[in-house]
């Protein structure tokens, strides 16, 4: 599973770093998600589900 974050459609409500925190960073400027990764580990697949869920702006894309 890779997983990546839309920049044009991230407004930085933060719920992808609340769920999974191991994968999603906070750009220090305005709180904007990204990963540093793109690969999910096994062990981080469901956290990176939920926080794809709970993301208002479907920034989060996961590729299966």
């Amino acid at each position: 599973m890779k997983v990546r974050v839309d920049a044009d459609r991230c407004q930085g409500h933060t719920l992808c770093n609340i769920a999974a925190p191991s994968m999603f960073r906070l750009r220090d400027e305005d709180g904007h998600a990204y990963v540093d990764a793109p690969e999910v580990r096994p062990e981080l697949e469901a956290a990176v589900r939920d926080a794809g869920a709970t993301c208002p702006e479907r920034a989060i894309q996961i590729e299966e």
